[in-house]
């Protein structure tokens, strides 16, 4: 090495010191809230806590909107984390009609909340609003998370609705395979009753910790990746968003704690007989016929590939594409892998099923 390369080394090093001690105090003092969700968009439909976005964009090229379901388990601006990771505008830069329905931040009204609500009353609405207000004649419907889990029942249990395609992604089925609190829970050691608070709900901390017992040591690497990469703006503020949005849960409504622990935690239904009792009736997964694409994560750590992939088995489907991304459960929307591979997979397939 010259002395020159070597000089240019050193002032590099220095430099990177310099900006990793100010992002340091910067980071352990709290610095400033990164902003996400900043996408510009309009309510199209509300009811009760729940609401539906349309988002703006003058390079919509598909007349077929597309519908995101997200989970009722977090918080959605994950999908629009900030500008240059946004999942929805990485959508809006393909041409899509983008939609997404936001169930809110429960309380004591929400305690009595079904899967029902859910599935028979928000969901069918939002979808006739999306069509009304983009004048089409069916909606492609793409669910995250516990949100994929409801717009499958969606699909199953309400054939009469035109929805063209069908998209999960990381999206729980089989719940053979379960951790931390869950495990906890599944083996009666917990009862949904012991984590219930006042307002009738599962606080937003238990669902916290909950989700943080299924990993316990992501923490120090996590930390450890700071540490090498405290000296990048970029990094920092990224890490910022994301930490901030891994800390912001929401209560988890009762009464749908209390079924999901029953009908998919510990009878694990779905994967054993394809079928879910709702009200009065029960929901086949053997009624999807749509093309569905099934986007899972490799390194998920929260919805296993395997959890995920159950679907395929089970619905009716002759058009069935599985999509691998190398990314965990976050990644596979907030990443490079979404850039990589998450988008373009999935405005690839929906190019080939309608326009």
């Amino acid at each position: 090495m010259d002395a020159g390369s070597l000089l240019e080394g050193l002032r590099r090093d220095t430099q990177r010191h310099l900006y990793r001690a100010r992002n340091g105090i910067r980071y352990a003092t709290g610095g400033v809230r990164p902003e996400s969700g900043l996408t510009p968009k309009q309510v199209v439909w509300s009811r009760g806590k729940a609401v539906m976005w349309r988002y703006d964009s003058d390079q919509r090229t598909r007349r077929t909107p597309v519908v995101v379901v997200y989970s009722i388990l977090g918080r959605s601006y994950i999908l629009d984390l900030r500008p240059g990771t946004s999942f929805v505008q990485w959508l809006l830069d393909a041409g899509l009609d983008v939609y997404l329905v936001d169930f809110g931040i429960p309380d004591h009204v929400d305690a009595t909340n079904t899967l029902e609500t859910y599935i028979d009353a928000y969901l069918p609405r939002a979808i006739e609003a999306a069509m009304e207000e983009s004048e089409a004649d069916s909606v492609d419907v793409l669910g995250y998370c516990f949100g994929g889990l409801l717009a499958t029942l969606l699909v199953a249990g309400h054939p009469e609705l035109p929805v063209q395609t069908l998209t999960v992604m990381a999206t729980p089925i089989d719940f053979t395979v379960t951790e931390g609190g869950l495990l906890a829970l599944k083996r009666g050691r917990l009862e949904i009753d012991d984590l219930i608070d006042d307002t009738g709900n599962v606080p937003s901390e238990t669902v916290h910790r909950m989700f943080r017992t299924l990993k316990p040591t992501s923490g120090i690497a996590t930390y450890a990746m700071l540490w090498e990469r405290l000296w990048s703006d970029e990094f920092v503020e990224g890490f910022q968003a994301m930490s901030q949005w891994a800390a912001d849960q929401v209560p988890f409504p009762g009464a749908t704690a209390r079924q999901c622990l029953d009908l998919l935690v510990r009878r694990n239904l779905l994967t054993r007989t394809g079928r879910l009792p709702l009200g009065r009736r029960k929901v086949r997964l053997s009624d999807i016929k749509h093309p569905l694409l099934n986007i899972y994560a490799e390194h998920d750590h929260i919805v296993s590939p395997a959890s995920s992939l159950a679907l395929n088995r089970l619905v009716s489907s002759e058009d069935i594409t599985t999509l691998r991304v190398p990314a965990g459960h976050i990644g596979l929307a907030a990443s490079r892998s979404a850039v990589r591979t998450t988008i373009p997979g999935l405005v690839a397939w929906l190019g080939n099923h309608g326009s």
